[in-house]
């Protein structure tokens, strides 16, 4: 089978790598790259909860004056993973979906343990901060990073893609289903698809990409890309 991976390769390389014991044929075209930004000076001391739902919010985040045992919700195990390499021991983690960590959060933090911080990029797939002050948390969101779209893509690999077209390519965000429909466009490649799934991590980001013919679209929780082979 051969499988496409639109983030950039730091997200995606493990994944890649074990889709390749597989035995699979893997395609890499990031879409996207990722930029930090400069957020304004914390005191994190007041804070007792802190919120993850990606781990380049975590890799951005200088986390050097955070309580490392303050509670930790992570969305996913990648998530988890880069919080533990960066020190936090008070994890709790949801199975890759933003619903289930909303669900943690109200069975572990309640609204009187004090002040949360949400730590995101610039454009986020869902709405927890508001969803959580709207059930009455003190809740403060903070964005270190963005996502800035490829626009010059190597055609050698877009010639590569032409002669052998994916079953499989997995979108990852709003942003990288945007940079990905801009780069179908620019390069012709509308008709190409039709023998493709397409996974995406959210409706939201399906919805971009509903103007090309898919074979068939999927939503997923990262962590399932490999359970998701089994479906198709």
């Amino acid at each position: 089978m051969h499988i496409l991976f639109t983030r950039p390769f730091d997200d995606c390389h493990e994944l890649m790598l074990r889709f390749k014991s597989l035995g699979h044929m893997v395609s890499h075209i990031p879409v996207i790259s990722i930029q930090k930004i400069i957020y304004e000076s914390l005191d994190f001391s007041p804070f007792k909860g802190i919120i993850f739902t990606s781990t380049n919010a975590i890799k951005f985040l200088d986390t050097r004056k955070i309580d490392k045992k303050i509670k930790c919700f992570c969305v996913g195990n990648a998530t988890e993973k880069v919080a533990k390499i960066r020190g936090f021991q008070n994890i709790y983690v949801a199975g890759g979906n933003v619903e289930n960590l909303k669900e943690i959060i109200f069975q572990n933090f309640r609204t009187s343990d004090g002040k949360l911080i949400y730590v995101t990029g610039q454009i986020i797939s869902s709405d927890l901060d508001k969803e959580l002050i709207s059930e009455g948390y003190n809740l403060k969101r903070i964005i270190d990073y963005k996502a800035i779209e490829q626009e010059k893509f190597n055609n050698d690999e877009i010639e590569k893609l032409k002669d052998k077209m994916p079953d499989i390519v997995y979108v990852y965000s709003q942003n990288s289903a945007l940079s990905f429909l801009n780069m179908i466009k620019n390069y012709n490649l509308k008709s190409f698809w039709m023998n493709t799934n397409l996974m995406c991590i959210s409706e939201k980001t399906s919805t971009v990409l509903n103007e090309i013919k898919w074979k068939k679209i999927f939503l997923f929780n990262p962590g399932e890309e490999e359970f998701l082979l089994y479906k198709i």
